[in-house]
């Protein structure tokens, strides 16, 4: 056996097990949701799923909201990820193609609102929400995701931009087109994956996003599932099984997602993060 051939199996035994560490966490919160209190509480753990235990996962559908919550957090992620791309594309190719007095500064600013962690602005911005009207409701939620994905995807986004070659603009405006329609039909299709990996991201963002859902919404019916999730902890007792099912199914629309768009993601992202 060659030496470059035992140099691709351990490379290849090294990402099985990178793989494995990744995906175990998943299938432990599977394993345990479907496993008994006597199994789980005994002496030697049960390692395999008890597949005729996977009524756990109809019973938290009838007993909870959970199917209210996960469609608030699609609101909130898809809404995210929108509005993010609606302000950071034109954003992004602004700080790409134009020169302007405070252009540094600006890009500073929005890379110091980074620094800042959401606990230290919950109160602020429950200040700000309350007179809009933007408590108990997905669009302020909405609003306080975009603010904190836009400075980090407009700075992917500036830098796809600066891998286009201006002179393809020109020649499209040479053509009859407008700056806008150079940038909607020329520019945008060539960094659809850096467009698509932050959408990614956003969407991320506003899938987990926590602290903000939980200081804002106080109606039960409007709570996403990171808060209802959290909500199944009880000070005597916690069902640990159906806090491992409502995981499961909490975390598999984003694993789901993040394997269809991977190759975009990966494209995308290295797109974003040097210039042509």
């Amino acid at each position: 056996m060659t030496s470059a051939r035992i140099i691709s199996y351990v490379a290849i035994l090294i990402v099985l097990i990178l793989a494995g560490l990744a995906v175990f966490p998943f299938y432990w919160m599977f394993v345990t949701a479907t496993t008994s209190d006597a199994n789980m509480f005994g002496s030697v753990p049960q390692l395999l799923p008890d597949f005729s235990r996977l009524g756990i996962f109809a019973q938290i559908f009838a007993e909870s909201a959970v199917r209210e919550w996960l469609v608030n957090s699609l609101v909130i992620a898809a809404g995210t990820a929108v509005l993010t791309l609606l302000f950071a594309v034109p954003l992004g190719y602004a700080f790409s193609r134009f020169s302007f007095r405070g252009k540094a500064l600006v890009g500073f600013g929005l890379l110091a609102t980074q620094m800042l962690p959401e606990a230290v602005l919950v109160v602020p911005l429950f200040s700000i929400f309350s007179p809009l009207h933007l408590l108990n409701n997905l669009g302020g939620l909405v609003l306080a995701n975009t603010a904190f994905t836009l400075p980090v995807i407009t700075w992917i986004l500036k830098n796809a931009f600066d891998t286009v070659p201006v002179d393809i603009e020109e020649a499209a405006v040479l053509d009859g087109c407008s700056g806008i329609m150079a940038l909607v039909h020329v520019v945008l299709p060539v960094v659809m994956p850096s467009v698509a990996a932050s959408a990614v991201i956003a969407f991320f963002h506003g899938w987990n996003e926590y602290v903000f859902a939980l200081t804002f919404i106080t109606d039960d019916g409007l709570k996403p599932a990171s808060v209802g999730l959290a909500g199944f902890i009880g000070e005597i007792s916690t069902p640990i099984q159906s806090v491992m099912a409502v995981g499961v199914v909490y975390t598999l629309p984003a694993v789901v997602l993040y394997l269809i768009m991977q190759r975009f993601i990966v494209s995308g992202m290295a797109a974003g993060s040097v210039k042509g």
